[in-house]
């Protein structure tokens, strides 16, 4: 299911940019990203870790000054995680374990502009879906040995994809450069684990980008 949605977004995205009357543009920024990680209903002590996000995205009038601006973008993410409980990922000896990983996200969004022209305020929401491209992570077991590998994803380990909530607030300049902070709620775990952990993606970033295709 996850992998036909995944498709029919991208699809969504690519023939969007054929109509008239769009916007295609570019961003980029920095980004922190955490995790909720919880064992057998649990939360475990999560810290952040610093990535950063690059992408396009098209933005398409849809009615007055609501637009559809599907977006697909690379995101680096990760987290460190303190266990006080047992938990299968990344193993029932670890301690702790910290995470990089590098996926590419495609987001269903709806964007409302508060001025129909010139400089302006906007919000933007709508779900979106991560594939797991790769991943490294490095954890401390209790007989203090230090395990640095790949993240296995597979049916019992990690898993390849997640779905997550966008929420962001942007500032659009008529020349066609625009600002964004935006907040990636992780709703779907990226653990397959059975009785393994649920492990939640939280991403904070803010962006700065332009159109280069732009309606006046």
């Amino acid at each position: 299911m996850m992998k036909m949605i995944l498709t029919g977004t991208f699809v969504l995205l690519i023939t969007s940019v054929s109509f008239s009357q769009v916007d295609i543009g570019f961003f980029a920024g920095p980004q922190m990203s955490t995790a909720r990680f919880s064992v057998a209903g649990v939360k475990q002590s999560t810290s952040s870790k610093y990535g950063f996000h690059l992408g396009t995205t098209v933005k398409i009038p849809f009615e007055n000054r609501l637009h559809f601006a599907p977006s697909l973008f690379y995101s680096l993410k990760g987290y460190e995680v303190t266990l006080k409980q047992r938990s299968l990922l990344p193993d029932t000896s670890a301690i702790n374990n910290s995470t990089t990983i590098h996926t590419a996200e495609i987001a269903a969004l709806f964007q409302y502009d508060f001025k129909m022209t010139g400089n302006r305020f906007f919000v933007r929401f709508g779900p979106s879906i991560d594939a797991q491209l790769s991943g490294k992570e490095k954890y401390t077991r209790a007989n203090n040995t230090t395990v640095e590998k790949n993240m296995t994803f597979s049916f019992t380990r990690y898993g390849r994809f997640g779905a997550n909530v966008i929420t962001a607030l942007g500032y659009e300049m008529k020349n066609g450069v625009f600002f964004t902070a935006q907040y990636v709620h992780g709703i779907g775990s990226v653990a397959n684990a059975d009785f393994g952990p649920n492990i939640h993606h939280r991403v904070f970033g803010v962006s700065i980008g332009k159109y280069f295709i732009h309606r006046k």
